[in-house]
């Protein structure tokens, strides 16, 4: 048998996919869109690797596709793209990235705390269309984070590095346990745990490090909305569906909670229309691991899990079995 053929339809670093060209025939896409998913049924036909995006859905008729495929390795934490039991049924790894972007995004969600509580993207956008007539002593005001309680739903990796950089602004933390939850999650020795109810009831920010999964779709609906502080901000940097965007939009119209600041959303690429004309929310096109240094380091991860599958070893980070 020759060479493994290798589907990737991401362009990743030079210096990432040299490491590997010697061991498979690489099939690269390097179209300026996300593959379409008629490409992705017509190139994965001959392939035993596959190298894919968050954007890619990988479902039953593209793993049905992939005959030979040995090893599908997500570039991303999450995996909800992908239909994992049909995969494990097939008899077919599949990988994901965890860990290497943790930082990246936890940098991110403070960026969104900061810009929406002190009204960054409003004043700029005021700024660019030439409506500021100069410093006044009310303009714009925000909110000052010393003093402040962050309500983090998922302890996990990303949440805690979120709980670490608190400290530096005075913010204390509280986690959050979800109802249908059954999963532990770690935390440090000296986490205060509340309920979800009292966690939204009481923080002042709530930020959302959850996976999307059937008991965390809609998670934030209205009466998750009804029962956050009118002053409160929402932060998202997991996964959209993890919020109902038509009950924030009216959360935010109605200022039933102060704002919100979004990394990901239900429908991506498109985004809800009533929340594109509202000032109190911060979007942002998915720049959670958006870095040269965490882009690099989650390519580099999925080819070591596709060489490893495909020599017959051990892949470093394999989505277990829920």
């Amino acid at each position: 048998m020759g060479e493994p053929n290798t589907l990737v339809t991401l362009r990743l670093p030079s210096v990432v996919l040299a490491r590997l060209e010697p061991f498979c025939k690489v099939d690269l896409y390097i179209g300026e869109m996300p593959i379409t998913p008629a490409e992705l049924l017509a190139r994965v036909r001959d392939k035993e690797g596959l190298i894919c995006a968050v954007t890619d859905k990988i479902d039953r008729d593209v793993i049905n596709a992939g005959k030979h495929l040995r090893v599908i390795a997500n570039t991303a934490v999450g995996f909800d793209n992908i239909d994992v039991s049909y995969a494990r049924d097939r008899k077919i790894t599949v990988t994901n990235t965890p860990d290497v972007l943790t930082e990246a995004v936890a940098e991110l969600t403070w960026a969104l705390i900061l810009t929406i509580s002190r009204r960054v993207s409003e004043g700029e956008r005021l700024l660019r269309a030439g409506k500021w007539s100069g410093w006044r002593f009310d303009f714009l005001l925000g909110t000052e984070l010393s003093g402040k309680q962050l309500g983090i739903v998922g302890a996990g990796r990303i949440g805690q590095a979120v709980a670490a950089r608190a400290k530096a602004f005075g913010v204390r933390v509280v986690y959050g346990t979800v109802p249908g939850r059954q999963k532990s999650e770690r935390e440090g020795t000296e986490a205060v745990r509340l309920s979800f109810d009292e966690l939204l009831s009481t923080s002042d920010i709530v930020s959302l490090h959850l996976p999307f999964l059937p008991e965390t779709h809609h998670l934030i609906g209205r009466s998750a909305l009804l029962r956050m502080k009118r002053s409160a901000y929402l932060i998202n940097t997991a996964r959209g569906p993890i919020i109902d965007e038509s009950a924030l939009a009216w959360a935010l119209r109605e200022r039933l909670i102060a704002g919100a600041a979004l990394d990901v959303y239900e429908d991506e690429p498109l985004i809800n229309r009533h929340l594109l004309g509202l000032d109190n929310v911060v979007l942002v096109p998915h720049l959670g691991s958006a870095t040269k240094e965490t882009r690099t380091s989650m390519a580099d991860l999925a080819v070591s899990n596709v060489l490893a599958v495909l020599t017959d070893q051990t892949p470093h980070t394999p989505v277990l079995p829920l």
